[in-house]
Parts: C-alpha cells; structure tokens; sequence
C-alpha cells in the first residue's frame, strides 16, 4: 500500500492529486489545483506553491511524491517560470522527507491514456473512469491524477520484476530461501 502524491506544476495554477496504491487497485482520494495567478510577483507565487504543498503532505500524509519533468517549449521564459515551480514543489517534498520520482509528460500519457500525445480531454475522460470520479477533474487536477497513477504503474512493474512477493509494514519481502 502506498499513498502517492503527484503534481502537475505550473507558474499559475499547479495540480495535485492523491491515490492510494493498494497492489494493482487504485484508490482516489483528493484533488485539486493551487492557484497563484493572484499573487503580484513571482518569488509570492512560488511561496504559495510551497506553503500548499507542504500543507497538503502535512494533511494526507504521502509517502511517495510523482512529479511532472520539465519540457521545453516554445516560449523560454515560461519554461523557466515552470522549472521554478516544479523545483519549489520539490523542495517542499524532499523537505517533508518524500522520496522524489519524475516522469515525463509523454510516459505518463502513455501509461494513462496508451497514447503519448493525449489531449487534456482524454487525460480527464481516463481519470475520471480509472478512479471511478462522479465527475470530471479539473485539468491540472486531472494531470497531477495522472502522474501519481503512471508512478503507481511504474512501482508495481518494478516490484513485479524484482521478484517481491509481499510486503511487511512497508517493507518489500522476497521469498526467504
């Protein structure tokens, strides 16, 4: 069992969501977006960003925080706004003592939708049907579901090849031969 935090960052709006890895099955348990478009200047958004994050490990209490990686678009300076935010959401789980897995966005489209070039739609229609939501995700909300749930596949593949057979208070067990 496993309680995985992802996050969907941005210099605006930055996703969160929250499942529980029980084996293969897939609990929902919260999602959202932190927004700081409001906020006057860019070191405010980035405190914002922080302060949530570390409210939410402080609330639900992860034990493993997924991460979108960085590409790089079209528009350097947003890139740059974006690596800022993602590293602020970094900060806040290293300082809380999450481990940190990154992924990036075409691995998880793929490990979500089977389609590394998915539209938003697709990735909230997925989300919505994986988790059994009553409703549609927001965007960010939908994208950070998303990358906890392509880390959740990724750790039982893992686990799955290393030969684990359980788990004891969280510890992963082989056999004892």
């Amino acid at each position: 069992m496993a309680l995985i935090l992802g996050i969907d960052p941005g210099s605006r709006r930055t996703g969160f969501g929250i499942v529980n890895a029980i084996g293969s099955r897939l609990e929902y348990v919260t999602s959202g977006c932190i927004r700081v478009e409001r906020e006057p200047s860019l070191p405010e958004k980035l405190h914002r960003i922080y302060q949530a994050v570390c409210q939410i490990i402080e609330q639900y209490h992860p034990e493993e925080f997924a991460i979108e990686q960085v590409f790089l678009g079209k528009n350097a300076d947003s890139a740059l706004k974006l690596g800022q935010a993602r590293g602020t959401a970094i900060v806040a789980a290293m300082q809380n003592g999450l481990p940190v897995y990154e992924y990036a966005a075409k691995k998880v489209k793929q490990a979500v939708v089977g389609n590394g070039a998915a539209d938003k739609a697709q990735m909230q229609h997925m989300m919505m049907a994986m988790l059994k939501l009553p409703g549609v995700p927001q965007e960010d909300a939908a994208d950070a579901l998303a990358i906890a749930v392509c880390h959740s596949h990724t750790r039982q593949s893992l686990i799955r090849m290393s030969g684990v057979r359980h788990s004891r208070r969280g510890r992963l067990m082989g056999d004892s031969k």
